[in-house]
């Protein structure tokens, strides 16, 4: 049986909550980078100051490169490599990092909280055009849809291979409003399975398009990783 909760860790570049199994990491994490060595590091990536004595070389923790005291002094938080308090960035990174917190801030408190769905999946005539409740689970591995009286497969977060969001109608404005979603994935046995969520009408038709934009979201985080190689 694989073993869950987290442990504190302490590495160089500060104190990271890590899972004790690793295969129960959540799939927005990174793996921290490595850092450039001090011997090829002569002068600051970023203005090119000379490092010696009293301009110190520093390593921003998202992207392992060296770089002087001014160009890598922002602290910000770096929730997709689990560190507990925020970390040194370079100007570039940080931008980057301070979009992810808002990230795990609005969209992942969305996804966990769910939204409701009228669900179509190939394979299972039972569950099309039901009315589902679809959310994320808390470690953020798994995506659950369940109701009162039944609960379909568990959809693992890295076996999504595409997301398509669904239009059927325009604001006031004439900008496209989301309807629902569409996805592709690979179940327990490796079989590709097709599942549409639509927003039902009624009250939590708010929420169900919002939980389908973060969930985009969630989607296009795991793929850019999962394509870069981070």
């Amino acid at each position: 049986m694989a073993k869950e909760g987290k442990t504190l860790v302490k590495c160089k570049s500060g104190y990271r909550m890590v899972p004790v199994n690793v295969q129960m990491s959540s799939p927005f994490t990174l793996q921290e980078p490595a850092w450039v060595p001090d011997a090829q590091c002569q002068k600051c990536v970023q203005c090119q100051g000379k490092f010696d004595l009293f301009n110190r070389r520093h390593h921003c923790r998202r992207c392992g490169k060296c770089f002087c005291d001014k160009c890598c002094s922002t602290q910000v938080a770096l929730p997709r490599m689990l560190f507990v308090d925020p970390v040194r960035h370079c100007a570039g990174c940080s931008t980057i990092s301070k979009k992810e917190a808002d990230f795990f801030e609005k969209n992942v408190k969305t996804l966990t909280a769910g939204g409701m769905f009228t669900v179509t999946q190939s394979g299972n005539t039972d569950a099309n055009n039901t009315v589902f409740t679809c959310k994320l689970s808390t470690d953020h591995r798994l995506l659950q849809i369940e109701n009162e009286s039944q609960r379909l497969d568990e959809v693992l977060m890295t076996n999504i291979e595409f997301v398509q969001i669904l239009v059927d109608d325009s604001d006031s404005e004439g900008n496209q409003v989301a309807s629902g979603l569409a996805m592709k994935y690979r179940d327990s046995c490796g079989e590709q399975q097709l599942v549409k969520l639509v927003v039902p009408d009624g009250q939590a038709r708010k929420q169900g398009q919002s939980w389908v934009a973060s969930m985009q979201k969630a989607f296009k985080m795991i793929h850019d990783a999962r394509t870069t190689g981070r």
